[in-house]
C-alpha cells in the first residue's frame, strides 16, 4: 500500500470552542490508484490534503507513505521526504512570477540545493510530452490560466514522485482547459503515479477510479 491514512484528525480552536476540521478520517491508496475527494467548501478537503502533503501536523492519527509515518519525522525530514515522494499542486496560481517556465519546473531542485542543470533535459522532455515546449522561456505573466496550471503539474513531476496531490486543479479554468488538465493528469496516473485530487466538480471526479465524499470533516461511507 502506497498511502495509508489512519484515524486522522485536525482540531482548531476559535475563541473558547474547539472544532474538528478533519474528523477521524481513514482510507488507503495503492501505487496505481486515482482517487478523488469531493465535498463542499469548508468540508475539510484542503486541510486533509495539506496534512497528507506534510504541510500541516495532525492533532491525532497516522499518515503512512511507503511504510514511513510522516509525523514521526522532524520538519527537515518531512520536507526532504515530501520533495522525494510527493508532488503537490496547490489551488490557484502557484508559479513564481520572476521565474520562467523551465525554472519554475526545476524549482524543487533549487530548494533542496541540488543542481537544477542536472534535470534540465528531463524538464524539457516533460514540456514536450505536455505539448507546451513553446512555453519554456515564458514567464507566468504571459501565460493563460491553463498554461500556468500545466507548468505547476510538471513542477510536481520533476522529482519523479510516487504520489501526486492536487487541490482543485481545474478551478477557475474554462471547460476546454479543464479537460486538457484532466487528460494530462490521467496520463500521468496511467504511467504509474498515484493521484489524489480534491474537487467539487463532478466532471473532474468522473476521470478518477474512486470517489470519496467529505462532509463536516468526515469521509462519508
Amino acid at each position: 500500500m502506497l498511502l495509508d491514512i489512519k484515524n486522522l484528525r485536525k482540531d482548531y480552536t476559535r475563541g473558547q470552542q474547539t472544532f474538528a476540521a478533519v474528523n477521524n478520517v481513514s482510507f488507503s491508496m495503492a501505487s496505481d490508484d486515482f482517487v478523488c475527494i469531493m465535498g463542499k467548501s469548508g468540508s475539510g478537503k484542503t486541510t486533509l490534503l495539506n496534512m497528507i502533503a506534510g504541510l500541516l501536523t495532525p492533532t491525532q492519527g497516522k499518515i503512512i507513505i511507503n511504510d514511513t509515518n510522516l509525523f514521526e519525522l522532524n520538519d527537515q525530514q518531512v520536507s526532504a521526504f515530501r520533495n522525494q515522494h510527493i508532488g503537490y499542486i496547490p489551488q490557484g496560481s502557484s508559479l513564481l512570477p520572476n521565474l520562467n517556465a523551465i525554472d519554475n519546473i526545476r524549482l524543487p531542485f533549487y530548494l533542496t540545493k541540488r543542481e537544477p542543470q542536472t534535470c534540465l533535459s528531463y524538464a524539457q522532455s516533460l514540456l514536450e510530452k505536455a505539448n507546451i515546449s513553446y512555453l519554456q522561456e515564458a514567464f507566468p505573466a504571459n501565460m493563460s490560466g491553463g498554461e500556468m496550471r500545466r507548468i505547476a503539474i510538471l513542477r510536481a513531476l520533476i522529482c519523479k514522485p510516487q504520489l501526486i496531490i492536487a487541490d482543485e486543479p481545474t478551478s477557475d479554468l474554462d471547460d476546454e482547459s479543464s479537460a486538457e488538465i484532466m487528460q494530462l493528469l490521467t496520463e500521468i496516473n496511467q504511467q504509474g503515479t498515484a493521484l489524489l485530487i480534491v474537487t467539487h466538480d463532478n466532471d473532474v471526479a468522473s476521470y478518477s477510479q474512486k470517489v470519496l465524499k467529505m462532509s463536516a470533516g468526515k469521509l462519508l461511507t
